[in-house]
């Protein structure tokens, strides 16, 4: 399958790997200062953007596969990976297969207790039934601090503090994205993240994470850590599960230091 995607800027590539959401527009409050440096690509994965859904199963596998597919089909061999969230997991996955080069994974899924896992699901299944009932209202809701805080209160340390425009496209495509509950399925049925042995990976490793996350939660980065000892662990404070939201400068410079 192929994958749509945007590339953007000139310079060594760097590909982005979006969660839940958007597409490749999850990376909009970041993208444009990204390609200043590099050549950015922003896939849609399957089900997401202008991607059609795959036509098996889907899973973490089959959409890393995905992803592994197109960088062989684009000649992207030693390609620096970009991802957040759902993303965040494939691109440490693609490490574990060998797959890209240098990694960075912001808030990445996979590294939950069952406990915490039961709770995931539970919270956001029920956030993604209501962003598809209140679908037309969403601009104006997104438009006021009050409705963001409300909506968003799970996803953001400050959802008050940010704008409609680099909020609404990822709640926008939790409602629209035709493979958001199949994708959000995967995530609390299918298989933990598996990790990668010390000195297996093709490049340097890279997790961030938001302090503040009540999605992935923090502790669960130990968890990541000891699964990918040779990845280093960066803190975002006064941050939660959207680091391009809550913390745009910080994560632009963590990526372009981390793939330089």
């Amino acid at each position: 399958m192929s994958l749509n995607h945007v590339r953007r800027g000139s310079g060594r590539p760097l590909l982005l790997v979006h969660g839940l959401g958007a597409g490749w527009r999850s990376w909009s409050p970041i993208i444009d200062t990204l390609a200043q440096s590099r050549e950015v690509i922003a896939v849609d994965l399957p089900g997401f953007g202008e991607t059609p859904p795959l036509a098996g199963e889907v899973s973490i596998a089959t959409l890393t596969d995905s992803v592994a597919d197109f960088i062989r089909e684009q000649g992207l061999d030693g390609v620096s990976l970009v991802g957040q969230s759902m993303g965040g997991r494939m691109v440490l996955e693609l490490a574990r297969r060998g797959v890209g080069g240098d990694a960075v994974a912001l808030d990445p899924g996979g590294f939950w207790s069952d406990r915490e896992l039961l709770v995931f699901g539970a919270t956001l299944r029920p956030s993604v039934a209501l962003v598809r009932v209140l679908r037309s209202l969403l601009p104006a809701l997104l438009g006021s601090r009050v409705g963001r805080t409300l909506l968003l209160a799970q996803l953001s340390a400050r959802p008050w503090a940010l704008s409609r425009e680099t909020v609404l496209p990822d709640v926008r495509g939790l409602a629209d994205s035709p493979s958001t509950c199949a994708a959000l399925t995967a995530l609390v049925k299918g298989p933990k993240q598996q990790g990668a042995a010390a000195g297996t990976v093709p490049g340097r490793v890279t997790i961030g994470w938001g302090r503040r996350d009540l999605v992935t939660l923090p502790r669960q980065a130990a968890r990541a850590t000891e699964l990918f000892p040779d990845a280093v662990l960066h803190w975002f404070e006064r941050c939660g599960h959207f680091p391009q939201w809550d913390a745009p400068e910080e994560a632009i410079r963590l990526i372009l230091d981390r793939t330089s």
